[in-house]
């Protein structure tokens, strides 16, 4: 017997597995967006985000001071220096002067360029180049070093996105425009779906059952067949595109769902409760207000979660209700949209974009989730 007292069914591990490999494909690529938004450009080149915590080897173009900076020492010129930047810390294991032998030398040794000049390069990134003629030109000699580098983390990219005023493609206009749409845009259509579904629940009034199912119908209508009808309703009333015409888009498109989930719960309220203060003379409206919406409270949160991590992540309604030809109205989505085009290849700068989109949305998630299942199966269980 395998459900005996005591003992769990081999259908309980399987789920247990199942959910713990759904947290894995969710949890590694939110760590990975985190990780790699404190490391630089060539350390995310050089190396995968789990590994950066650990040494990591990488090949890089270097160069000498320029001639300028040569001084006499005899009858020998000579330019001495570091070639890596203060306070790069890194260790050189081979190096070359030409870009096809780029290994062919070991930190100590002494190396004849083209113009007859010598180099010597050491372990920690020292030089000195000797020549007994005057060096011309305007750079310095290139250096191509392998260096094992130790693992480094920085907030530069933060301060790039959220509080580099000079910085055009920076995020911080692009969050407070996100959060300028998210939260009226969840606020609105709760307040509306809490007076309707209490109405559909408890208040008797002909067809009450018919507005159900046509609540029930609405949450199967694609938003993409209303999006244009919409837009020319919005441009026809004089609303435009703004933040008006997006508010009222989201909270169209979100009361179907508020309205089931809240009808849904508050059925499922013990009806002597409201009998109970209708006999004692309270009004529906304090009913509502006084023990329905305080009985209610979880799955407001479950909605308020869902609507807000709808709107939050949007980009197709502000596309089409919000954003305009000068870029203020953007909001977050569309700013990482036009990072994948002007800053594809900067990937540290991606994913600092990215990981500040998705913190506030796992804010608000962990800080209501305990609310989130309990909303959901209301109604279920009598």
């Amino acid at each position: 017997m395998d459900n005996i007292a005591g003992s769990k069914s081999s259908l309980t591990w399987l789920v247990h597995i199942s959910v713990l490999a759904l947290v894995l494909l969710w949890l590694f690529p939110t760590v990975g967006l985190f990780v790699s938004s404190f490391r630089t450009t060539d350390q995310i080149a050089s190396s995968a985000w789990w590994k950066s915590l650990f040494p990591t080897e990488q090949s890089v173009t270097l160069r000498t001071a320029a001639p300028d900076a040569m001084v006499q020492e005899g009858n020998l010129f000579v330019v001495q220096g570091q070639l890596f930047e203060e306070g790069v810390e890194a260790e050189i294991s081979v190096w070359g002067v030409s870009s096809r032998a780029i290994d062919t030398n070991v930190p100590g040794d002494t190396v004849e360029l083209r113009n007859g000049a010598k180099v010597t390069v050491e372990i920690d990134g020292a030089y000195r180049l000797e020549s007994a003629e005057a060096l011309t030109g305007a750079r310095g000699s290139r250096i191509f070093v392998t260096a094992e580098t130790p693992p480094k983390f920085t907030f530069d990219n933060y301060r790039l996105m959220l509080f580099d005023e000079n910085n055009l493609e920076g995020m911080a206009k692009a969050f407070f425009n996100t959060l300028t749409v998210t939260i009226p845009a969840t606020i609105i259509p709760i307040v509306i779906a809490a007076f309707a579904a209490y109405a559909l629940a408890w208040m008797e009034f002909p067809a009450r059952a018919i507005l159900v199912a046509f609540v029930v119908g609405l949450l199967v209508v694609p938003l993409q067949l209303a999006l244009i009808p919409l837009l020319k309703l919005h441009l026809g009333i004089g609303i435009g595109k703004g933040y008006l015409g997006t508010w009222l888009a989201h909270t169209g498109f979100g009361l179907p769902l508020a309205i089931y989930l809240l009808r849904n719960y508050m059925v499922s309220l013990p009806r002597d409760i409201i009998e109970n203060a209708r006999v004692d003379g309270a009004t529906e409206f304090q009913i509502f207000t006084k023990i329905i919406l305080p009985l209610s409270f979880p799955a407001l949160a479950s909605f308020a979660i869902f609507q807000f991590l709808w709107t939050w992540n949007d980009l197709l309604v502000a596309k089409v209700f919000l954003i305009d030809a000068t870029g203020q109205t953007t909001v977050m989505t569309n700013q990482i949209v036009e990072l994948l085009g002007t800053r594809g290849g900067n990937w540290e700068i991606l994913a600092t974009a990215a990981f500040v989109s998705i913190a506030v949305p796992l804010a608000m998630f962990f800080a209501m989730q305990k609310y989130l299942v309990r909303g959901l199966l209301a109604g279920s269980v009598k």
